[in-house]
């Protein structure tokens, strides 16, 4: 339980993390950045055995379109409790496509907590204005698509062990991202994020590359190895949780009632969908009599 709340509370601090690096760099270099130092355990790590196109695939929408448009959202003013939360819609289109694609049919419990959280995010969206543009939350909810896109995708991949796959497949976005870093953001911004790096912004990168991304996924596929994935998966709904907690501290971030009902239906809804996981997880918890 403390290993699954600390990697909850590292994915969650993440969001403002990735507000303070967005200081130093911009959106797209940090990405690239970011993969650069995460691929660096391939060299001591097998290859997972997933076929080149998929295995391709993954890695384009899973970190390559997720992160890239996430960091996006926010460098335009997305706040980091807002995208932690909003990021989180990903359960619901995970749902949808595995629907459409793999003919999983949706329970209606899936059903009515999708409702519950379309409804936060139709909330969140009447705030658009101020502090946070209509762009942001559009690339927040295509990150989300990237990456349930991504999640049906890895599936298909079969048993893999987590800490190579991150790895390896952290490969596949930097030349993409370095390529689009050029042409979107410029040679002159690049190189002068790169010249005159601070130390929030060098700490950034290690945070997100190292902490959020080779450590947690490391703790996360060992913990769902030992334990059912049931007792696992729920833990991932503290993320947000810490998400907003740390912005609202290290950042100053306030959200109006609107938002907060907002935020809250999101997570109600994500609760509707794993209940019956939680369930099932603690009876297996449970002490024989």
């Amino acid at each position: 339980m403390l290993a699954a709340l600390l990697v909850a509370a590292i994915w969650g601090v993440n969001f403002t993390v990735i507000s303070i690096g967005l200081g130093s760099f911009p959106p797209l270099l940090l990405v690239a950045l970011r993969f650069v130092v995460a691929c660096l355990p391939v060299v001591a790590l097998p290859r997972p055995n997933v076929p080149l196109r998929r295995f391709l695939w993954i890695g384009a929408t899973l970190f390559l379109g997720q992160f890239a448009l996430l960091f996006m959202g926010m460098a335009v003013g997305l706040p980091a409790g807002l995208a932690s939360v909003t990021l989180q819609s990903q359960a619901f289109l995970t749902i949808l496509i595995a629907a459409v694609v793999l003919g999983e049919k949706p329970t209606s419990r899936q059903v009515a907590g999708s409702l519950v959280a379309i409804a936060g995010l139709g909330t969140i969206a009447a705030t658009v204005g101020g502090d946070f543009s209509l762009t942001g939350l559009l690339l927040c909810l295509a990150s989300a698509l990237c990456w349930a896109i991504g999640n049906v995708l890895l599936r298909g991949a079969g048993k893999v062990d987590m800490l190579a796959m991150v790895a390896w497949l952290s490969l596949v976005p930097p030349i993409p991202l370095f390529a689009l870093s050029a042409l979107i953001e410029g040679p002159a911004a690049i190189s002068h994020a790169l010249s005159t790096v601070n130390w929030s912004g060098a700490g950034a990168i290690i945070y997100i590359s190292v902490l959020s991304t080779i450590v947690c996924y490391a703790i996360w596929g060992h913990l769902l190895k030992q334990y059912p994935a049931a007792t696992v998966a729920p833990f991932s709904l503290l993320v947000p949780i810490f998400g907003a907690l740390s912005a609202r501290l290290v950042l100053g971030q306030q959200f109006g009632t609107k938002r907060v009902a907002g935020m809250m239906l999101i997570l109600a809804g994500l609760l509707v969908v794993v209940s019956p996981t939680v369930y099932r997880a603690s009876r297996r918890l449970r002490p024989a009599a």
